[in-house]
């Protein structure tokens, strides 16, 4: 933070509380797959339900197999209701990662999580407990990275920050053991 600081010529607390958020790790930029349909494509879509046409006639046009079309036009509000726009935001949003956790969705599970961690049990413990406690339950079980994403990267708020000094290391971001300057925009 500092070395940062010193080459913005800003203080090193104020490069902190920019970096903080996402735990000192660059998101990554949004962008579609190359896999799945594009806005242009959805309006051969829209198009080709106008025009009365089968769902394999509509398929043939961008190359696309007869079960995605029908997928697509099923998943947007089936042939009376398909709109390409509207698909196409639709799409966009779902496609949004991170979905959220696990520990999110499971109250139980972040009761626990938090208890162990509250023993200063490390989340590698609390991964291997819960598969052997719960080996049928997959609702029950994470991996050791979820619980150090929910409390590293706050804006997730699933566990509390105050847990991670309970941790064994007391660093207030996590680093990769691959991680480096070099490559990153600073």
């Amino acid at each position: 933070m500092s070395d940062i600081g010193r080459s913005l010529g800003k203080d090193a607390a104020s490069i902190h509380a920019i970096v903080r958020p996402h735990g000192g790790i660059i998101p990554k930029v949004r962008k579609r797959s190359a896999k799945v349909l594009t806005l242009s494509e959805r309006e051969e879509i829209s198009r080709g339900i106008h025009v009365d046409f089968s769902i394999r006639q509509i398929a043939a046009n961008p190359g696309r197999s007869p079960s995605t079309v029908s997928r697509e036009v099923a998943r947007h509000g089936g042939l009376s209701k398909y709109r390409e726009a509207l698909a196409d935001a639709s799409a966009w949003d779902r496609a949004r990662r991170p979905k959220p956790c696990r520990l999110a969705v499971n109250a139980k599970l972040c009761r626990l999580v938090a208890r162990k961690l509250q023993l200063k049990w490390a989340p590698q413990q609390i991964a291997g407990w819960l598969k052997q406690q719960y080996p049928d339950d997959e609702t029950m079980q994470l991996l050791h990275e979820t619980i150090y994403r929910s409390l590293f990267i706050q804006a997730r708020g699933v566990l509390r920050a105050g847990l991670m000094k309970h941790l064994r290391t007391r660093r207030m971001m996590r680093r990769s053991k691959k991680a480096s300057a070099k490559g990153q925009p600073r």
